[in-house]
Formats: structure tokens, sequence, C-alpha cells
């Protein structure tokens, strides 16, 4: 009798298993986990993302089928858009809008950087990819996770773990992508423009912002309400000051558990037999490309706004137009000083950082309008 178990036992230990794709997962969730800890780059995300990966890579594991644990969570936080839509309330209450409102020329160059998006949807349509799968790379582009995992999984759910992947990849590697493209496209002079302090901005002004900017906007794309209200609701409950207990249970706990929540399901979409395609790495060389092109165009739009501007704009904040809010604005800044030490370029790419997160809503809901 105890022989007879001998085969059973051996096909209920996961050790005889495991695959080599799996292990090679493993190593994918490691390098994440590392620049998470070891690089700061992006932790609060990284980890999770990794965990996940390396848990969904375990043999005879079910977390991910039909009654798995993270299937649900999965189901309702990602499939129903409920995790990237609470996070986004609460990058809404994280965000100070006054550098846009102060310089509203600010939002063109935000709204530049998105050129890459629908550049880099052309390229993906002539390499194979459908009409729903080429937006969703292109979203890579903006380098905002929430936006990315929400457009994605509307129109191309069965590449949401590559692509969510590629995008917080991307937004944690902004330090190591976007110089190189900023110092091609500026010369050092370009480099050391001062620009002079913007104006201040009341606080009525700043209350005003969140509840006449979703009327514009969802007037005129319908399809970027979700996005759009929950980031102005979040940001109202930051400018009125007197609801600091919601403020800081939206910009705090709530987005803290959300993001733990999606970044381990981002992660657990991950299994060696969808990641390790030769369709995955296209996707990864796409987003990359996609990054730096839409980095480059904020850049190139600054140039082209200074030959009208008779107080010059640094290019370097350009650059910050993509979504990932602080670091991109960071790095336009770290990058200025190297050119100039007293030159503080900080606030002044906020402008185009928090626009870029405005614009990236709104061309994902274009996407949506035209493509669902």
């Amino acid at each position: 009798m105890e022989f007879e178990l001998l085969p059973r036992i051996f096909q209920e230990v996961g050790i005889f298993h495991l695959t080599l794709g799996q292990i090679l997962m493993w190593f994918v969730a490691g390098t994440l986990i590392y620049l998470g800890i070891n690089k700061k780059y992006e932790p609060y995300l990284m980890l999770p993302i990794g965990f996940g990966i390396i848990v969904v890579n375990l043999p005879l594991v079910s977390l991910m089928e039909e009654d798995g644990i993270l299937r649900i969570i999965y189901q309702y936080g990602i499939g129903k858009d409920l995790l990237p839509l609470l996070i986004f309330m609460g990058i809404g209450a994280m965000t100070d809008f006054g550098p846009l409102i102060a310089n509203p020329i600010t939002f063109i160059i935000g709204a530049a950087t998105q050129i890459g998006i629908p550049v880099i949807m052309m390229v993906a349509l002539l390499l194979g990819f459908d009409l729903k799968e080429s937006a969703s790379i292109g979203i890579i582009g903006c380098a905002d996770g929430p936006i990315i995992i929400y457009a994605t999984s509307k129109l191309a759910p069965h590449l949401l773990g590559v692509i969510g992947l590629a995008g917080y990849s991307y937004m944690a590697l902004v330090p190591i992508i976007q110089p190189p493209v900023m110092k091609l496209f500026t010369t050092k002079e370009e480099r050391r423009i001062r620009m002079k302090q913007t104006r201040h901005v009341s606080q009525t002004e700043k209350i005003l912002f969140p509840l006449i900017a979703p009327i514009v906007i969802i007037l005129l794309v319908p399809q970027s309400a979700p996005i759009i209200i929950m980031l102005m609701v979040g940001n109202l409950f930051r400018e009125s000051g007197v609801v600091d207990r919601l403020h800081s249970v939206v910009e705090g706990e709530l987005l803290h558990i959300c993001t733990i929540f999606l970044g381990v399901c981002v992660g657990a979409t991950k299994t060696a037999t969808v990641f390790l395609t030769k369709e995955t790495l296209l996707i990864f060389s796409l987003g990359q490309v996609n990054f730096a092109l839409c980095s480059a165009f904020g850049i190139l739009m600054v140039k082209f706004l200074n030959l009208f501007l008779k107080e010059k704009i640094n290019p370097l904040i350009g650059s910050a137009g993509v979504s990932a809010v602080p670091m991109a604005a960071r790095t336009s800044h770290i990058i200025g000083r190297q050119a100039d030490p007293d030159n503080w370029l900080l606030m002044h790419a906020i402008g185009p950082n928090v626009a870029g997160v405005v614009a990236s809503s709104i061309i994902s809901g274009i996407f949506l309008s035209l493509l669902l």
C-alpha cells in the first residue's frame, strides 16, 4: 500500500513539476525586487510585482485559477477597474496642480509628450499587432501605471501582465532612460537656462481647478470620466483644507493598500508560458522606444515654443511631461544642476509633469471612445 502511494506523492510534490521557464521568471522577479530595494526604483511597485511573479510561477499553485485568491482580487480589482481608479484618487490627493495653474503653457508641453503614443501605436500595427493591442502598447509611453492598467484591461486584457510590467518598469527606470535622451536633444547652454519663479497660485484657484477641469475634459472626452473624476475628487480633498482625515486616508492607507493588491495581481499574470515569448520581448522593446520618444517630443516642444517666447523655457522640463510623478520632474532638475549647480528646475518641471497626468488620461479616454 505504501509503495502505491509513492507515485501520487511524486505528483503532489511541486519540485518535480518545476520548469526552466518558471526558474527564469524567478530571476525576473529577483531583478525587480533588487531594483526596488537596492536602487530604490519605485519600491512600492517593484516589490509587490516581483513577489506576485514568484508565487504564480511556483508549480501546482492555483492562485490565479478560477477560485484562487489572486484571481478573485484580479477579477474585481482590475477586471472591474476598482484598483486603478482608487489609486488615481490617491494620486490626485498627492498632486499639487499649482505649477500647472501658474504656468498654463506647461500643459502644451505635457500634451506634446503624448505624441509618441500614436507613433508607436502605428509601429505596433505594422509589426502585426491588432488595433486594440497596438493602442495598449502605445499607452506605455505615458508612464502612468494606473492609466496603463485601466486602458489595457479594457482594450487588450490578454496583454495586461506584459504591458503592465513594461509600464511600471520604465517608470522605475526614469533616471536611467531619460538622461541620455535629454542630453542628446539639448545643448549645454540650453540646459543652463534659468527660469523665473512662477506667480503665486491662490487657494481659491486650487479649489476651482478640480471642479472646473473635469467638466471641461469630460464634455470633450466622456470616456475619460472615471479616471478624471477620481483624480480630481482626490485633489479636491487635498486643496479644500477641511477634510484632513479623508485626504490622509486617500493619499495614505487607501493608496498603499490598493498599490499592494494591484502590484501582486499584475505580477501574478506573468506566468512563464505567457511571459517568455517573442511577443513579450517585442512589447518591451517598443515600450522602451516609446518612453524615450515621448520624452524627446516634450523636449522638442519646449525648443519650438522658445522660438516665440521672450522668457525662454529650459528644454529639460519637457521630458517631465511623461506622467512618472515626481521622478521625471526630479530627473529634469538633477540634469539641470549638472550643467549649472545653482539652477533649480524642480517646481518648473512639476508643471508639465502633472500636465502629463491629465493629458495621458485624456488620450486614454480618446482611445477607449474610438476602439470600444
